[in-house]
């Protein structure tokens, strides 16, 4: 508790308005990889508490947010509480065609302090965001994930080459330097087999 209060980006979501810390990981990816452009259209996969939809929704996109968890409500942002592994149904049938040219993934397991079985957990939720992309995301469009560093994030890596053209590792300054998180971003999608 003593460290979450004295972290200066807990200290900065407070004078910035930010629901989040992790707010700051997403304006890091951002300028560094030049995710949004205005009038996009935008997935944010697990966007409790919303810290991401914010950033996003100051860039003048068109921004769905998906959670398992309630969030409260966003000037800009739709909100569907859905479970993107078990319900996946329930967004094939709203969407149907549509595409978008940014998908976002912070999903992250709650941790249960074995590091394996952490690593384990969050690869499953990165697949899953994975499937999601290769059914929603538009040709060119762009893709983050959030991963826990480990035996199987090399293979994940593979995964992504495979569907689009660039695919790099980034650790943001806002995340803290003894945490194994991760961000994969995936630039340029090319396809790929879409989900049975």
């Amino acid at each position: 508790m003593h460290r979450h209060l004295n972290d200066k980006y807990v200290q900065k979501t407070n004078k910035d308005g930010y629901r989040s810390r992790s707010a700051y990981k997403l304006i890091e990816i951002d300028n560094k990889f030049k995710l949004f452009r205005k009038e996009q259209k935008i997935i944010d996969l697990g966007a409790s508490p919303g810290g991401w939809s914010q950033v996003a929704s100051q860039k003048g996109v068109d921004i769905v947010a998906i959670d398992i968890k309630p969030v409260s409500t966003i000037a800009g942002v739709e909100y569907i509480q859905c479970d993107i592994i078990n319900e996946l149904e329930i967004l094939r049938n709203k969407f149907k065609d549509q595409k978008f040219d940014v998908i976002l993934s912070d999903m992250a397991p709650e941790s249960c302090g074995l590091k394996l079985l952490d690593h384990i957990r969050i690869m499953l939720l990165c697949e899953a965001a994975l499937s999601f992309a290769r059914h929603f995301l538009s040709y060119g469009g762009k893709f983050v994930v959030k991963i826990f560093q480990g035996e199987s994030d090399k293979d994940f890596y593979n995964e992504l080459k495979k569907v689009f053209k660039t695919v790099k590792y980034f650790k943001p300054k806002s995340s803290r330097s003894e945490s194994a998180e991760m961000y994969l971003v995936g630039l340029d999608f090319t396809g790929g087999k879409d989900l049975k």
